[in-house]
């Protein structure tokens, strides 16, 4: 039985439950309260906190996890990325107060208080780049502490940085990049290699899979070249003949969602007929 820590609340809570739904991993909890859940087969959901998920999969108590990697970088735990989920992403930056004469980093004088939840990973940076500073250790969104005057910068999450502008705050410099992300300890035990295989082929079917569209239809058997322009597909399209068919062959071919329209007008000018578009639930490479 491989355990899979899994957020217990919250936008990433609701989309990872989504996305291991669309698996086929179905999450049947006796109760909206329940610690724990199965997936079927050979896997059992633990519903814990998002922070919490990366010591509970470096200690053992957990297989794998699901979890931001902002998270798991602040966590500062050995822990491996199995799959990028491709959700949740945002950006860890440094924002100073508008109207105190900084624009970037270098203009950073003296020790300044930089106010965050993420304190290893703040620290680290300014580190890094020989700048002092002092820690303001937040529980919450660091944006008002510019307004309480406890601090001038701070480090925290953005995915647009309208927040940031909304509270009269400027972006110096990004710290890094995050998205949830599929975790498990780098050494693994061997007995459960073919459940970590399966569970990451998956989830990886489901997230080639959005995005894309099934295209079929059927064109003159003379125009296959340029339809072969058209929809390229992943390998080129797939054609088959037509029963009684002599002049026309179907061709099957997935395309990108949003290139649909333009799609089908090609191929309605190069004779194509009998135009199919469907959606794929998952995509084996």
């Amino acid at each position: 039985m491989l355990k899979i820590a899994l957020p217990n609340k919250g936008r990433l809570a609701d989309e990872t439950r989504e996305l291991f739904g669309d698996a086929g991993l179905d999450i049947r909890a006796r109760g909206e309260r329940a610690l724990t859940a199965s997936l079927g087969g050979e896997f059992e959901a633990l519903f814990v906190r998002a922070q919490d998920i990366p010591e509970f999969v470096a200690d053992g108590a957990a297989d794998a996890g699901v979890t931001g990697w902002d998270l798991v970088c602040e966590s500062g735990r050995s822990l491996e990325a199995l799959l990028d989920l491709e959700f949740g992403r945002c950006r860890m930056v440094v924002a100073a107060r508008e109207g105190i004469g900084v624009s970037s980093l270098d203009d950073l004088r003296g020790t300044s208080r930089v106010a965050t939840v993420f304190p290893r990973l703040t620290k680290k940076f300014f580190e890094c780049r020989g700048l002092p500073i002092e820690v303001v250790p937040m529980s919450g969104a660091a944006e008002i502490a510019p307004h309480l005057g406890i601090a001038d910068v701070i480090v925290d999450l953005t995915s647009t940085g309208s927040t940031l502008l909304v509270n009269g705050l400027c972006e110096l410099a990004t710290i890094l990049e995050s998205s949830a992300r599929l975790i498990a300890a780098p050494e693994r035990a061997p007995s459960k290699a073919r459940a970590f295989e399966e569970l990451v082929a998956a989830l990886g079917s489901v997230l080639r899979a959005r995005g894309k569209r099934y295209v079929m239809a059927n064109v003159p058997r003379a125009s296959l070249e340029r339809v072969r322009a058209v929809l390229p597909g992943l390998n080129g399209p797939t054609v088959v003949d037509i029963l009684d068919g002599d002049t026309m062959v179907a061709v099957h071919a997935v395309v990108q969602a949003d290139a649909i329209y333009r799609k089908i007008a090609d191929l309605k000018a190069l004779g194509a007929q009998g135009i199919l578009v469907t959606r794929i639930e998952r995509l084996m490479p």
